[in-house]
Order: C-alpha cells, then structure tokens, then sequence
C-alpha cells in the first residue's frame, strides 16, 4: 500500500479531473470504492456570522491565508492511517485571496463511503484548525 504524501501549496489550484484519473491509476485504485473531493473557497459572510448568527459582521472581501507545510502534511500522514483511506491528495494556497479564490482542494480515496466522508471530514477539520491562518479582509 502505497503511503505516500501529496501536498502542495501555493500557485493555482490543480485539476480535480486530473487528480481523479491519477488517483485511479494509483497503485491502490482497485481497493478504493469512493472518492470524494472537497474545494473550499473564500466566502462573502464572515466566519463569526456563520458561528455565531446574528452577530453583525461586514461582508467579507478577501483572505489573508498561509498554510504550516510540515503540520499539513503529518495531518495528511494521519488520515492515511485512517479506516479504509488508500489516497489522499492536498492542495492549499497561500497568500491574499479574494472573494470566491479556492483555499483548498482535498481528494481523498476510501474503501467505502462511511470511511471516505470520516476521512474527509476529519482531515480538513485538521487541515483548517491546526493547519492553516486565516484572516479574513472586512
């Protein structure tokens, strides 16, 4: 099994295609039974109205964002230790984002779908409170 890392950060979001026909041609593809994908992205509403609705917050224009490479990546590491994970792939960026500007793209490759929705959400719930700075531009 194949327990490699695939993070990068920075520089233009990658093709989810083209992680998918990699992903399938893996040395694990004929383990996997789902992949899912997640592309997170620089929201209008500030993060405080989505937690604490009804706060009056202005409207989000932009993104302060950087990623810790050595914390994403064991975070990565962990999840592929996870129940049924055969491939995981990260992408982050990093820099000054705009309004509807991709933070993140995360593939991951499980047996079935209970362990690739887990996997998925614990793996960017890491990514994005032990992981990542944001700062949102009001």
């Amino acid at each position: 099994m194949s327990r490699e890392v695939f993070l990068s950060i920075g520089g233009a979001k990658p093709s989810s295609e083209e992680w998918l026909k990699e992903a399938k041609a893996s040395e694990d593809a004929a383990m996997i039974g789902m992949y899912l994908i997640h592309n997170g992205v620089v929201r209008e509403t500030a993060k405080k109205e989505i937690y604490d609705p009804g706060s009056e917050e202005r409207k989000v224009c932009g993104m302060h964002f950087s990623a810790d490479t050595e914390k994403t990546a064991k975070a990565i590491e962990d999840a592929l230790e996870l129940k049924g994970v055969y491939y995981i792939r990260v992408w982050v960026a990093d820099g000054e984002l705009k309004t509807g500007d991709d933070i993140m793209q995360v593939l991951i490759g499980a047996d079935c779908r209970p362990n690739c929705i887990d996997a998925l959400t614990k793996l960017v719930g890491t990514i994005k409170n032990e992981c990542v700075v944001e700062k949102e531009i009001l």
